[in-house]
């Protein structure tokens, strides 16, 4: 499974996404191709909460030149090299001006950084320090550089992606994985293939007793919009993630949600640390802040979505964030394939809680009689299932949850489910 993610990131790469534009909707088909989408297109000027969704950013060619043609940087070679929805330029300049609209990394000279101006109109390029370094030596600062950004700003439209796969109930789990960047691998080209084959996996299997949603949709602009177009939908989402940077080789780390930072940990925040227990995979924890990914949106005090987000490296806490470093060496075919068992097992935590009420609360129930000490004890788990069955039974109140027995316990949620399973057949539980 690792290998097939990894060929997908391979195969996502070259897309040139972005805000808007051809290649975020060269990404949303190919994802399209693999699960059933529903793509929809905002149009340019639609007011979206407090923002305005922009004019469509259009490229036909972007480079810089020596006097005699030969390019110094060039856009086709990656789209990193232009700054993202740079305004149109054509004109010759010394490099001594030219540096005002040049940007570079000289605290890592062989890489390319990423930069973007989504709202202010400006222009600029990115390249590698020790290229700038190399052509100062060449042409001196006041040698004459071609500068060429054949490019438009037209009225076009936003483009978000979701997959929607209906379970027993209206009751939602929200995935959420931004589709803006370009040529980036982890940042989110992995979190891309992830969430593909999670959603894959999730259609061909059983029926989930909640809906599962997934959005694809570039960061920032992208919830925002959706946000704004499913107020009225909103109260159905009981759990969700963020997702991005799931293909380093750096252990997890999630981020609470707003309300499960500032209050008690809510059912997601929870789930989490059980399920990573269970895999046996440390996680990194850490609170609410109004900064990072789209969380940021489904956090907002007027939402306040159950909303947290996982990641492995967290964005700017790995060298090669937002550069040319990452790249296909940086992504981890075993990490893509733990990311994906991490939510799998996230899916199976959050979607098999239950509350049940003990219809024998006074002592404990004769399970030989029922038979179901024997097949709780012959089950591979052995003495744990007779040790879930004794805590589900005891916890069932009507009040707490699997869940809630799963973390005092200390036993693998399966576990617990399926003793919770057997002993519902039996009828000493009821549903809550």
């Amino acid at each position: 499974m690792g290998a097939a993610l990894h060929a997908l990131v391979a195969e996502w790469l070259p897309f040139r996404r972005g805000l808007t534009g051809a290649g975020l909707r060269e990404q949303l088909l190919a994802i399209s191709e693999r699960v059933p989408m529903r793509i929809s297109e905002v149009p340019s000027g639609t007011k979206v909460l407090d923002w305005t969704v922009p004019k469509e950013w259009r490229v036909r060619e972007a480079y810089l030149a020596r006097e005699d043609g030969t390019r110094i940087v060039d856009w086709a070679d990656s789209p990193l090299h232009l700054v993202q929805y740079s305004v149109a330029v054509r004109d010759t300049m010394p490099l001594w001006a030219l540096r005002a609209h040049l940007h570079t990394l000289p605290e890592q000279p062989s890489l390319v950084p990423y930069r973007t101006s989504y709202y202010a109109p400006t222009w600029g390029f990115c390249l590698t320090h020790d290229a700038l370094d190399a052509l100062a030596a060449e042409i001196g600062e006041g040698g004459e550089v071609q500068v060429v950004i054949d490019a438009e700003h037209v009225d076009g439209s936003l483009t978000m992606g979701e997959v929607v796969i209906e379970g027993e109930t209206s009751d939602e789990i929200l995935f959420s994985a931004h589709a803006c960047h370009p040529a980036l691998a982890n940042d989110n080209t992995a979190s891309l293939a992830v969430a593909t084959m999670l959603a894959r996996r999730l259609l061909d299997g059983p029926r989930r007793r909640h809906t599962i949603r997934f959005l694809f949709a570039p960061g920032t602009l992208g919830a925002i919009t959706w946000l704004d177009r499913h107020h009225a939908d909103l109260g159905r989402i009981r759990h969700g993630l963020v997702l991005a940077n799931l293909g380093d080789a750096g252990g997890f780390t999630y981020k609470q949600t707003r309300a499960g930072t500032l209050g008690a940990p809510l059912a997601v925040d929870r789930a989490v640390a059980v399920a990573m227990r269970d895999l046996g995979r440390d996680v990194d924890v850490r609170p609410f802040e109004p900064t990072g990914y789209d969380e940021r949106q489904f956090g907002s005090p007027g939402f306040d979505l159950p909303v947290g987000r996982l990641t492995r490296t967290p964005h700017g806490e790995y060298p090669e964030y937002h550069t040319s470093g990452d790249d296909l060496d940086l992504v981890r075919p075993e990490s893509l394939e733990q990311s994906l068992a991490a939510l799998e097992a996230l899916v199976d935590v959050l979607d098999g809680d239950r509350r049940y009420r003990n219809t024998q609360p006074y002592g404990e129930p004769q399970l030989g009689r029922r038979g179901l000490y024997a097949s709780l004890g012959g089950l591979p788990e052995g003495p744990a299932a007779q040790q879930a069955a004794l805590w589900v039974l005891n916890l069932s109140d009507g009040t707490r949850s699997l869940l809630d027995v799963a973390e005092r316990s200390a036993l693998p949620f399966s576990t617990v489910r399926a003793a919770a399973d057997r002993l519902a057949e039996a009828g000493l539980l009821v549903a809550a």
